[in-house]
């Protein structure tokens, strides 16, 4: 019994040595053992960290007998990360781990980590231990990478929303027109074609214009016609007639108002208003007449064609000819709408006589954005107005309200590209990129193109928000932006024109990146001037490790 003790301690003693000779030979080896990365500084992308890590052993190093376990760690302020760990095994383990061969061998591994706040200063290591019996021994520690850079998260990523047109107009015209009816074959005007309807309603809207300080008559016109029935030449001499008398007519229309002296004109055979009253009427087989007009140009051919069809002409002498032997009589009044100046006071002194429009218009000439979203509340209440619910959520997504926003959008009936683009917004903002990148392509305008290139950059498509945002129009901080995501930083530096600090601090990434360090920290300084918050990112910016700032 003895004696099995002594050789169960003396074969414990040999592998304990065994064990020590080999641990000591491969923390004295560990120096050799050498390590790159791909990227060499990590890059947060979409907000993950991938490289791909390849470590060396040695010819001697890694024991036959020996199993080593290797977890990646990312070390920075406030914490560390790690992943799960990789094993390898030398060539007389049996066991299914990796092989590394004792000749000496290159391993390559993918490692993966999500971002955590703080990671834009930190390094990458390596832990290794070496496992004999059920003991993990620590070997030296390999430091990998320096720093995560994430400068894509210097993207706005707030998002383009703009007001809808409010509709509202310096001036507009107004077309009234009055019909003077004639006899078949006469050119005389009836006193009675003077009082009818369609004149009074003419000669209101001459009275009123000359009365109204904001109404000017434009133009005024007379055009006379002959129903397309008999000789054409018989009817072109009618029609100019008619022209005449219809002139003379007017004299006692526009009496007292400034209207000016009208154009005078002879149309002659009415075969367009023939065509339009035939369309619109009842007539039984009128398919069938509006057949033989479009299959004849000849004004002869075609009134034959149709008195061919005596039933149907009969019907068309009664009904639609007698409409045709006419004279239009038409005013142009243009109306010019109250100047900004003017719907400013109206706002403060009269608002109840401001259209929807106009009161759309006034809400983007007030100051503040309090009364604003007065004014919208104002067309909200008394007209029911979408386009106000629409724009003042506009007012509120520009101002950060998103939960309000959101509110006002939801209860907007309207549809439309700015509708979908600014509901895209709103899922950007709640972080669901899918969602809103579906509502952007719906948009399929600028303001959604301007977007895309967000949730491209977001997503880590970088190529894909050059090409978005390349052309765009408005800000120049994200074309910028995804230039330098791309390394083109000749094109980034002409893209910017604007001296916002972010602007500026993108001008400070494109000098490190250039070696330039005097404009480095001028850059630097500049914008942290006015942004504490990019005074305090500068410190930790692995764009700047190296610079003096």
């Amino acid at each position: 019994m003895k004696k099995i003790l002594y050789v169960i301690a003396a074969s414990a003693a040999v592998l304990a040595a065994a064990s020590c000779s080999t641990i000591d030979k491969m923390t004295k080896m560990a120096e050799q053992v050498t390590v790159t990365c791909e990227p060499s500084v990590l890059e947060v992308v979409a907000g993950e960290i991938d490289a791909t890590v390849s470590v060396t052993y040695p010819a001697g190093y890694f024991n036959p007998k020996a199993i080593v376990k290797v977890t990646p760690v990312i070390v920075y302020e406030g914490g560390e990360a790690s992943m799960k760990e990789f094993v390898y095994q030398g060539e007389k383990v049996k066991d299914n781990y990796k092989l590394v061969s004792s000749d000496g061998q290159t391993v390559t591994e993918k490692v993966h980590f999500d971002y955590v706040k703080g990671m834009e200063k930190c390094y990458l290591e390596l832990r290794s231990t070496v496992l004999f019996g059920k003991k993990d021994i620590p070997l030296p520690v390999k430091k990998v990478a320096d720093g995560a850079n994430t400068t894509y998260m210097l993207v706005k990523d707030k998002g383009v929303v703009s007001l809808l047109p409010d509709g509202y107009v310096d001036t507009y015209t107004v077309t009234k027109e009055g019909q003077i009816l004639y006899q078949v074959n006469s050119a005389d005007v009836r006193s009675s074609e003077l009082s009818s309807a369609s004149i009074k309603e003419l000669q209101k809207v001459l009275e009123e214009a000359k009365e109204n300080d904001r109404a000017v008559v434009k133009g005024t016109e007379i055009v006379a016609y002959a129903s397309p029935e008999g000789a054409e030449a018989l009817n072109n001499k009618l029609s100019e007639n008619r022209s005449k008398s219809a002139s003379k007519a007017w004299d006692k229309v526009a009496k007292g108002t400034d209207a000016t002296p009208p154009e005078v004109k002879s149309a002659g055979e009415d075969w367009e208003g023939f065509q339009a009253l035939v369309a619109e009427s009842d007539i039984q087989d009128k398919d069938l007449i509006l057949r033989v007009l479009s299959m004849y140009s000849d004004p002869a051919v075609r009134e034959s064609e149709i008195r061919n069809l005596s039933e149907i002409f009969t019907e068309l002498k009664a009904e639609v000819l007698p409409e045709l032997r006419r004279a239009r009589l038409i005013a142009t009044v243009e109306y010019s709408n109250p100047t900004s100046e003017e719907l400013l006071k109206l706002l403060d002194e009269d608002e109840d006589v401001l259209s929807e429009a106009a009161l759309l218009r006034a809400a983007t000439l007030v100051s503040s954005d309090a009364a604003k979203q007065a004014v919208y509340n104002k067309a909200i209440k008394k007209f029911d107005s979408d386009k106000a619910r629409y724009n003042l959520a506009v007012l509120l997504l520009n101002e950060g309200d998103d939960k309000a926003a959101e509110k006002h959008l939801n209860a907007c009936k309207l549809s439309g590209p700015e509708i979908s683009n600014a509901k895209g917004v709103v899922a950007l903002r709640h972080g669901d990129l899918e969602t809103a990148a579906n509502f952007f392509r719906a948009a399929a305008n600028d303001d959604a193109e301007a977007n895309m290139g967000i949730v491209a950059i977001l997503q880590g498509n970088y190529d894909e928000a050059v090409a978005l945002l390349e052309d765009s129009k408005g800000c120049c901080h994200n074309p910028a932006l995804a230039y330098i995501l791309t390394d083109q930083l000749e094109k980034a530096s002409a893209k910017i024109h604007c001296e916002c600090p972010k602007c500026i601090y993108l001008k400070a990434i494109i000098a490190a990146r250039q070696g330039r360090a005097a404009d480095v920290k001028k850059f630097v300084e500049a914008a942290g001037e006015d942004s504490p918050e990019l005074k305090a990112r500068a410190l930790n910016d692995i764009e700047f490790a190296g610079y003096d700032l």
